[in-house]
């Protein structure tokens, strides 16, 4: 048995300036000491992060940060540190103290209502002063919810966890499936697995067992097979499946050897939906049509696995772009959660599926790049598009891939394969 993955928990972020009793309120909410505490300001320097079953909400994690008034140049680099977890952040809680809120606290409540996250104010150290009446008053007005709480005593925690219960997320309390309505019950989906130097030693990456178990819970079933199995599976079967989900880095032989009538797509497709936006990466992936040598592109693998030397995002996915492009291409590559603050250079972002992730810390990449002007896209969608299959791929999606084929400079339908 394994724990719930962190790409499916409920991501409960606590913010605030220094000494404002973050870390005893994370003490307090999961009654453990998971924090250290310490009337010295600053003493929580890195991101702590706890994962818990909070009921009835379900697997969460809660994320303690620095103070965002932390000062000095080491001071910098923690508040940077802290805003990164803004992306990942499902439920945000600005913590108070001492009637203290001014522009600090402002700033986080705008920047996570922005985002469009739930967030809580919590005023800690009830029992040594109150909330300014008139903060609170503007609060109220404006529709934020706010908390007195101690986490010295528990007074107040239950109204806390009361107030978060109400405010997860819609698609966390009824979270959108993998497959949606692609799949009807009882029918069978060929996973098409390559076991290569990639293939994690004894096991399955999560997206491919995520598959199977959502097959399993709505009564289907499948039929694992490797790329060179295919065939020999397909003609098993005494009828053709309702789906052929492959690994991208397979697409060009699966496509080969899966007929026409069968719906085709791969794990990181449906990741692109499931933990991003379908529509958005379609688009960027009709970006790679108008690459020209020497654009800058940047590809980014969230996993922070060690690289093998025919690694997808360092040597796969490059060298299929730069063919696509008629010439080598300036690539940089990113790996887990650094990546540029200035994308203004990148002709294009490719991403990985996420699956790591919880969907929000995607939304927040794919913000960025829009805010930057630059087309983003995924690792599935990107190969799909460069070896010219594109369009059969999400033939599932037919309003996405008609707008998609529309707005492009040359729709992979009427191109050759490279």
């Amino acid at each position: 048995m394994q724990p719930t993955p962190r790409g499916l928990r409920l991501h409960i972020g606590l913010f605030g300036r220094r000494n404002v009793g973050k870390s005893s309120l994370l003490n307090a909410l999961t009654r453990q000491q998971v924090a250290i505490v310490s009337p010295t300001a600053g003493t929580t320097t890195d991101p702590v992060e706890k994962p818990m079953e909070l009921l009835p909400l379900g697997p969460v994690v809660f994320i303690d940060t620095a103070g965002v008034d932390d000062d000095g140049h080491l001071g910098e680099l923690r508040v940077e540190k802290t805003r990164r977890i803004l992306d990942r952040t499902d439920l945000g809680l600005v913590v108070a103290s001492d009637g203290e809120w001014g522009s600090f606290e402002e700033l986080l409540v705008a920047d996570l209502r922005e985002r469009g996250t739930s967030v809580i104010v919590v005023f800690n150290k009830s029992d040594v002063s109150t909330p300014p009446l008139d903060v609170v008053e503007a609060l109220t007005a404006r529709g934020i919810p706010w908390v007195s709480v101690a986490a010295s005593t528990g007074e107040g925690l239950e109204s806390l966890r009361g107030e978060m219960i109400r405010l997860a997320p819609e698609d966390y309390i009824n979270p959108p499936t993998i497959l949606g309505n692609l799949v009807p019950p009882g029918e069978p989906v060929v996973l098409v697995i390559p076991i290569d130097k990639e293939a994690p030693k004894g096991r399955l990456i999560l997206p491919q067992v995520q598959v199977m178990r959502e097959l399993l819970d709505q009564e289907s079933w499948c039929v694992v097979t490797t790329e060179n199995g295919l065939r020999t599976a397909l003609a098993s079967l005494n009828r053709a499946p309702a789906l052929v989900v492959t690994d991208s880095q397979a697409f060009a032989q699966v496509a080969a050897d899966t007929p026409a009538g069968v719906p085709l797509t791969s794990f990181s497709i449906l990741m692109s939906r499931w933990k991003g936006d379908l529509a958005e990466f379609a688009a960027g992936a009709a970006a790679i049509g108008r690459l020209k040598p020497g654009d800058r592109v940047l590809v980014v693998d969230a996993c922070t696995h060690h690289p093998i030397a025919d690694d997808i995002a360092r040597v796969k996915i490059p060298r299929w772009l730069c063919d696509y492009a008629g010439g080598d291409l300036a690539i940089t590559n990113s790996q887990g959660r650094d990546w540029p603050l200035d994308l203004a250079e990148y002709k294009l972002v490719v991403h990985c599926g996420a699956c790591m992730w919880n969907r929000r810390e995607m939304l927040s990449r794919i913000m960025t790049t829009r805010a930057a002007g630059v087309p983003i896209t995924n690792f599935g969608m990107a190969i799909a598009w460069s070896l010219g299959v594109f369009e059969r791929a999400l033939a599932m999606f037919p309003e996405v891939a008609r707008a998609t084929c529309a707005g492009a400079s040359v729709p992979p339908c009427l191109r050759a394969n490279p």
